[in-house]
């Protein structure tokens, strides 16, 4: 990996390397991989700057990223199908989760950026950020083998494993899939009301499947009265989980 700093681009010095070892946990054997993986395109001067800023590493991250976490949701839901692990894994390795961890591990400071991108403030940016993120796993991996990415990846992405912050299933979604596995068809949602002035309607949506009784809700859009009513509809027949609402 060395040959990729021969021109001498680098301004990552020992001390700023250090200090984010020490955050992130780990300190590398060599930290050209590190710095490799701070490297945005914009700061890479020559030829094929492609293959001497962080995007290969980031490519590999985002693999390794999956293959952790995988592993991870498989030890931590042994009751969980398939369907709902692919759910959980997309929450967790979506741009915006990986973006917080990027912060978490304050490495926006860190990245090597062009003059352009750095005075526009492309260290801020989500997707710099997350791809940032995923290519110190990718450094990690490389450098210390998988066990020392796997403990990188426990360390910043157990928590949000534990505790999403977002629902994992759609209500409506849900409900659809529950009806199809008994043979039932698709839910049918009717209006059967509507409140409030024009600038803040309340509607009332009632959501209904053959021979079970039908479940209402009221929503501050068409849409999320939807939501409400089918969300209402599974935890009377005792399928929803609270935790995803």
């Amino acid at each position: 990996m060395g040959s990729a700093f021969h021109d001498g681009a680098l301004s990552l010095s020992g001390e700023d390397l250090s200090a984010l070892e020490e955050r992130i946990g780990y300190r590398f054997n060599d930290r050209a991989a590190l710095a490799l993986a701070l490297s945005h395109i914009s700061a890479v001067k020559g030829d094929a700057p492609r293959l001497r800023s962080y995007q290969r590493l980031e490519f590999l991250g985002d693999h390794v990223l999956g293959s952790v976490i995988s592993h991870m949701l498989y030890e931590a839901f042994p009751e969980a199908e398939e369907g709902e692990l692919s759910r959980r894994l997309a929450e967790l390795v979506r741009e915006e989760a990986c973006a917080e961890v990027a912060e978490d591990m304050n490495l926006g400071p860190h990245i090597r950026l062009g003059p352009g991108e750095s005075q526009s403030g492309a260290h801020k940016r989500r997707a710099i950020l997350a791809d940032v993120a995923e290519s110190v796993v990718a450094a990690v991996f490389l450098d210390g083998g998988y066990e020392a990415a796997n403990e990188l990846v426990e360390r910043y992405w157990r928590g949000r494993l534990e505790a999403p912050r977002r629902p994992l299933r759609d209500a409506k979604t849900v409900l659809q899939e529950w009806a199809q596995a008994r043979g039932l068809p698709p839910p049918t949602y009717r209006e059967v009301g509507r409140s409030g002035p024009d600038h803040a309607p309340r509607f009332t949506i009632l959501v209904e499947l053959p021979g079970l009784e039908a479940t209402e809700a009221t929503g501050a859009s068409k849409q999320a009265a939807q939501k409400a009513a089918a969300a209402a509809f599974l935890a009377r027949e005792g399928v929803w989980n609270a935790s995803e609402t």
